[in-house]
């Protein structure tokens, strides 16, 4: 593609965000909302003006995920996410089995293959870290106690996700391969991830001293880029997701005395790449594939909002969370993002859903976001007025 175009494009991009955002704070909307509405209007499917590579842009809005997930994990701390461990670890793959057995149940009424069933429970079953991290911050609801659950339980979906990449192709072949893939997948990873985290706890924060003290801004943001980057880096060639590897990173400085400092200087770079993101999103989406097979999308947009809510509220509420902390974290796990985009097309290059399926998926996913972002906006309003006074770690 000539240059001329991309830049033609990328500010195509950036000014669908800007006037796709002012609208939504106009209207006292979220965000992401305006973005992806963007993007639908700069997408290849309508009129006016288009993008002319959207994959290319793809590539780049990878950017706002590694910078939204390290500021979350610079944010975050180890504390934070040992008062959540139980309900992710335990409570996270218990939930996304649940939502594979309610889509093999689903299957049953619509004359879905057991195969089928199982590729769209496994797809429907990752929520976005990016898409929920964006409304926690958006909302100021990071460090409440359901705000914690939701990222611990968005990160072990990344966890998840790994295994489903590897675990689905080999459905389609019945093959005995499949357990000992993931197991040599895991055991890589865990040989290769924790001798790089104990060397990036015991470097980094002797690394950012040293940076500090030569009082150069930009040697500093560099560091701080190149730690986010490499990390994400590492954890991609490991087969695990970048989001996860901007995470860690993010995690190791928000122990040393500098975060607050890296924080700052991350977060520009942030807002702005998150914007390339979800107008991105929207531009991927093809309208029409919210009619061209009515039933289908109607069940998975169904099963994402229904049956996702109903099932992380039960498990969150089995962890002895408040009932209202289980309703937040159900209502903000009611969609499906970029995890999903990615094990569609898996499932559909191994044969086991048809291209009905990985457009009816892209449409729920616009719908989802759409319809979550709205949720999350709605709901907190409605249990504040029911529950007059919030803890704010509630």
């Amino acid at each position: 593609m000539p240059e001329s175009v991309f830049y033609r494009d990328l500010a195509y991009v950036f000014v669908a965000a800007l006037l796709g955002g002012i609208v939504a704070r106009k209207l006292r909307q979220p965000l992401i909302l305006g973005y992806v509405f963007g993007g639908i209007l700069i997408g290849p499917f309508t009129p006016g003006p288009t993008v002319s590579e959207v994959h290319a842009l793809e590539v780049i809005a990878e950017i706002g995920v590694i910078l939204l997930m390290y500021s979350i994990g610079m944010e975050f701390s180890v504390k934070d996410l040992l008062q959540v461990k139980w309900v992710s670890l335990v409570g996270g793959p218990l939930g996304i089995l649940a939502v594979i057995g309610l889509s093999l149940a689903m299957g049953q009424f619509l004359d879905w293959s057991t195969l089928q069933s199982i590729s769209i429970g496994a797809v429907v079953s990752l929520a976005s870290t990016m898409v929920l991290s964006h409304l926690l911050l958006d909302r100021g609801e990071l460090h409440t106690q359901h705000g914690r659950a939701m990222i611990g339980i968005t990160l072990v979906d990344d966890l998840v996700f790994v295994i489903l990449v590897v675990l689905l192709p080999t459905l389609a072949t019945v093959s005995t391969g499949g357990v000992s893939d993931i197991a040599l997948a895991f055991g890589k990873a865990v040989l290769i991830l924790v001798p790089i985290a104990f060397i990036a706890v015991k470097l980094v924060p002797s690394l950012l001293s040293r940076v500090d003290k030569m009082k150069s801004q930009e040697l500093y943001v560099l560091v701080v880029l190149a730690l986010g980057f490499a990390t994400s880096g590492v954890t991609q060639a490991l087969g695990l997701s970048l989001a996860l590897g901007a995470f860690l990173a993010g995690l190791i400085v928000s122990d040393s005395e500098h975060r607050q400092q890296t924080l700052t200087l991350v977060l520009p770079f942030r807002d702005a790449s998150a914007a390339l993101f979800f107008v991105t999103i929207g531009a991927l989406m093809n309208p029409r594939a919210l009619i061209s097979h009515p039933v289908l999308l109607g069940a998975i947009v169904a099963l994402i909002v229904v049956g996702k809510f109903v099932i992380w509220t039960a498990v969150v509420r089995l962890f002895q969370y408040p009932l209202h902390t289980a309703v937040l974290v159900g209502v903000g796990l009611t969609q499906i993002g970029e995890f999903s985009y990615v094990l569609v097309r898996v499932a559909r290059d191994a044969g086991l859903v048809g291209a009905d399926v990985y457009g009816a998926t892209l449409a729920a996913s616009l719908l989802t976001i759409l319809l979550n972002a709205f949720l999350m906006h709605a709901v907190p309003s409605l249990i504040a007025r029911r529950r007059p006074v919030l803890s704010p770690m509630s």
